[in-house]
């Protein structure tokens, strides 16, 4: 009976958490913009102390200064730099959720599976095709190399070693791919904060060119927020970025490391100098005389 059973998507538990986890990198992103700008001291704080409210004439004649609120902030960005910043900051943390799935040791290298499998080869009680069967059955990584090298039962320890690491590289593909993704975010939310540097830059020459606000400094504040915040907001998302692709990676490299050497055991199993090595003698008949037949018998 064929016990082959279709595969499923490897992402499908990560798809269920895209709609909630939307809305919460939103929220902490905006939170984490005020927490990190904002002045906790009393005297920039007027609503600390109400005698410190400024009055509407005092509105009126004393510059705003750079926004620390969320919406002061986005304000003073502008649309294009807000954006990019939200799209880099959900595709980030998206791209760290997703690989922190999608990477347990227990979904890519399941151990249970793992022991029961070559157990039974060691064993001898699974031929090639039953082994091949409960590959396919299985949706972890490590099922599917084990099953690019289970197809060359019998074959050469080359060529079974080289259908292993086939395998390998194709899951290996599969492992760093969200990294990708995550090492852009660190490189680019730099690059999109120097680009405001300069636009502000730009504009506050501009304005001193055309205004000659050289002496007037809330004439200047626009150009000097805008180059400020889009610095500080892109490291902001850059540091933490870099950070996880680091960490990422260096369990990716553990993983494949882990992969290799059950390869290579499974190399040593059903190769045919394996199964050379494997083979027993065993007496056909019972008779006493020591020149009786034997035959040779392989464990497969």
């Amino acid at each position: 009976m064929d016990r082959r059973q279709p595969m499923k998507s490897q992402y499908s538990n990560a798809t269920l958490l895209r709609p909630a986890l939307m809305s919460v990198i939103v929220v902490a992103i905006l939170i984490t913009c005020q927490a990190l700008a904002q002045d906790g001291s009393p005297a920039n704080n007027p609503t600390a102390n109400p005698r410190l409210q400024p009055t509407d004439s005092d509105a009126t004649e004393k510059p705003g200064g750079i926004p620390t609120d969320p919406l002061g902030i986005a304000n003073a960005m502008g649309r294009p730099f807000t954006a990019a910043f939200i799209l880099a900051s959900v595709i980030g943390v998206w791209s760290v959720i997703e690989r922190l799935v999608m990477l347990r040791r227990r979904r890519v290298i399941p151990r249970a599976f793992v022991d029961r499998f070559l157990m039974h080869l060691r064993a001898g009680r699974m031929d090639r095709a039953e082994a091949i069967s409960i590959c396919q059955q299985n949706e972890s990584p490590m099922a599917d190399v084990f099953m690019h090298g289970v197809r060359k039962w019998g074959r050469p320890s080359v060529e079974v070693e080289q259908a292993v690491l086939d395998g390998g590289e194709r899951q290996v593909s599969q492992l760093r791919k969200g990294l990708r993704v995550l090492n852009g975010v660190s490189t680019l939310s730099p690059l999109i904060g120097l680009l405001g540097t300069v636009v502000g830059m730009i504009r506050s020459f501009n304005d001193i060119a055309t205004a000659g606000a050289m002496g007037q400094t809330e004439t200047l504040a626009n150009g000097i927020a805008l180059a400020l915040l889009t610095t500080a907001v892109g490291l902001l998302i850059a540091i933490p970025a870099m950070a996880a692709y680091l960490y990422l990676a260096g369990r990716v490299d553990s993983i494949v490391t882990e992969m290799d050497g059950l390869g290579q055991e499974l190399v040593n199993l059903i190769s045919a100098e394996a199964l050379r090595d494997r083979a027993i003698i065993v007496p056909t008949n019972t008779s006493p005389d020591p020149g009786g037949s034997r035959e040779r018998k392989t464990v497969s």
